[in-house]
């Protein structure tokens, strides 16, 4: 069986016509249908109805269609991958949510450059959930996310766990007070959390760290993107859950305080193709963990 005979099977299942599936791959009809006769001798089962109009599946016809779906899809995002990878020497994309630019990020581009001048490095700002289809696709090389997403056709190495702090109005009741904030104590203010879509996002990781303490906030408010989120805590229209890194961003109009909660924590992960252990990725996982150590932030190294 070849991915040739996936790919008939499954134009016939969705066209539910053999003409029509012969005219979608550019093939003569009676060839179609003898390679859909053989792929059935090949399983010793019946996957087509015999005399259906239109055309019906049988039962195992319709699991071998949503599995040879998912194969064929697999067999594309493997040939983007390894373009992908075979290029790599050249450029290196980099897909990341926006509050990494506010923490080291910055940083570990600027030494990877410095030290590796003859790799062409481009940016991307996207969700990690949008990071994961780009790299399947071919669209960047490693991704900077936040949420802990799994996937066959991804490694993701958690670099650390950020932990959260609060954004506040200036002037704020809690702002002046001394030492970090209790959970309980960001019930009754407006949260605003962001991004709105597409989910799952960071906002759905803020609204966990209240639901797994078993409390809720009395009002959510949702926005599109991360600037917007601290604008309106700046305007006093409610508090926001941001990680530490976010206190880069000077604001006259927002305080930012600690938690007093050790669980509450955003991770950084790096997520680059599965089996993807180009030269040019390690090197940039070597110079992040030395960036760490010089900074005495807790992490786990790992390899490619």
């Amino acid at each position: 069986m070849e991915l040739r005979h996936l790919r008939y099977f499954v134009a016939v299942a969705e066209e539910k016509n053999f003409t029509r599936a012969a005219e979608r791959l550019h093939i003569a009809q009676p060839p179609l249908s003898r390679q859909i006769q053989q792929l059935e001798e090949e399983l010793g089962v019946q996957l087509i109805e015999k005399g259906s109009r239109p055309l019906r599946l049988t039962e195992a016809g319709r699991f071998f269609h949503a599995h040879a779906q998912e194969l064929l899809a697999k067999a594309a995002d493997l040939k983007t991958m390894t373009q992908r990878v075979g290029k790599i020497e050249r450029t290196l994309s980099i897909g990341f949510v926006a509050s990494t630019l506010y923490g080291l990020l910055p940083e570990i581009v600027r030494r990877f450059r410095e030290r590796y001048q003859a790799v062409e490095i481009s940016f991307h700002e996207m969700t990690t959930m949008e990071q994961l289809q780009a790299l399947k696709e071919g669209r960047i090389d490693v991704g900077f996310g936040r949420l802990k997403r799994e996937d066959a056709a991804i490694r993701r190495i958690v670099l650390r766990e950020e932990p959260l702090i609060v954004a506040l109005p200036m002037g704020h009741r809690l702002a002046a007070q001394a030492g970090p904030l209790k959970m309980n104590d960001l019930l009754h203010d407006p949260l605003i959390v962001y991004p709105k879509s597409p989910r799952p996002s960071f906002a759905d990781q803020v609204l966990a760290t209240f639901s797994d303490r078993m409390i809720v906030p009395e009002q959510v408010i949702e926005v599109r993107e991360l600037q917007i989120a601290i604008g309106l805590v700046g305007a006093g229209q409610g508090i926001a859950i941001v990680p530490d890194s976010l206190q880069g961003m000077k604001r006259n109009d927002v305080v930012y305080r600690a938690i007093d909660d050790r669980r509450a924590v955003s991770p950084i992960i790096f997520s680059v193709r599965l089996m993807d252990r180009s030269e040019e990725l390690s090197n940039m996982l070597s110079v992040i963990y030395e960036i760490y150590d010089a900074c005495k932030l807790p992490h786990v190294k790992e390899e490619l």
